[in-house]
């Protein structure tokens, strides 16, 4: 139940410095449209080839989708506010983002666990993979992922609903985020800071360990059955997946593993940029691009535009 008496919010943006704005303006506006238009194509891609209708793809799918929502819950907002001078946000505006963004922190999370699961039966069991990742197993391992999302973030927006905002109303980041709306709460935030711990520890620690845990049995199995020639291959993918899972849990264990108190904004607005558009930039070129029958796919999407 919203019982705050502040109706909007100031966003302070990621720099006061007006000199800056301009550059960070295109920076971000080129990262962004990679991001999106990077995804959009993949997930066009997929859905129009049915030849890419197996687990492996529809879990890349998924991400895409993913991806596209969490850089377009933040991204164009962020924008526009470097772009205007309108730098406020409404109540219902700013808990909505907040909603859309712990989702899609959640769903890609668990989905990267997922997809290093699934490549782990795919060189650990090749022969079982059909038999073990079939389409059922598959929507199961979604449903998982959407009611996971789902439920963190229905309690942190819920929690943070039920906090009282008093003034002031400035949000010393580029989007509404968990930790500088608690540090503007003028009621207790004991209860919000346990659970975000809670899910840090959970969802951030406990996917990148069994992510890693799984990369660790592909390694080995690389090691003991392929070429030397597969060996450099399937390093440089693993080695590529492991940077950008990295990449993204890393800041994100910063950022939501410590009390509001000693946030310290100006650094963490930087960290935040790393798992808000850098991560979502990244995925299409390291989990897709770099995939032949994605390459493929692509192909008989721009042959069908033509055509």
């Amino acid at each position: 139940m919203n019982n705050s008496i502040v109706k909007e919010f100031i966003i302070l943006g990621l720099t006061q410095k007006f000199e800056l704005q301009g550059i960070l303006f295109i920076i971000f506006l080129f990262a962004y449209l990679m991001a999106f238009f990077g995804n959009l194509l993949i997930a066009i891609a997929i859905i129009y080839n049915t030849t890419l209708h197996n687990p492996m793809y529809v879990l890349l799918l998924a991400l895409s989708v993913v991806d596209i929502i969490c850089t377009t819950s933040i991204i164009p907002k962020m924008l526009a506010t470097m772009l205007t001078s309108e730098n406020s946000i409404s109540y219902g505006g700013c808990m909505s983002q907040l909603f859309f963004f712990t989702w899609s922190l959640g769903a890609e999370m668990v989905l990267f666990t997922t997809m290093a699961y699934d490549r782990y039966v795919a060189i650990c069991f090749p022969l079982r993979y059909s038999t073990i990742m079939n389409h059922y197993t598959c929507a199961t391992l979604l449903s998982i992922v959407m009611v996971i999302a789902v439920t963190n973030s229905w309690v942190h927006t819920g929690l943070i609903l039920r906090l009282t905002f008093c003034g002031p109303n400035a949000i010393d980041h580029f989007f509404c985020e968990i930790p500088p709306l608690l540090a503007l709460s003028c009621s207790p935030v004991r209860v919000n800071e346990v659970m975000v711990y809670v899910a840090d520890i959970t969802l951030a620690v406990g996917d990148f360990t069994l992510t890693c845990v799984s990369y660790g049995f592909i390694i080995a199995a690389i090691l003991r059955i392929h070429t030397t020639e597969g060996k450099k291959k399937d390093f440089s993918t693993c080695s590529s997946h492991l940077i950008v899972v990295s990449l993204y849990y890393s800041p994100v264990i910063y950022t939501y593993i410590r009390p509001a108190s000693s946030y310290t904004f100006e650094r963490d607005k930087v960290v935040a940029a790393l798992y808000t558009l850098v991560t979502p930039t990244l995925n299409p070129i390291v989990y897709s691009f770099r995939n032949k029958e994605i390459q493929a796919g692509i192909r008989k999407v721009f042959a069908f535009l033509k055509g």
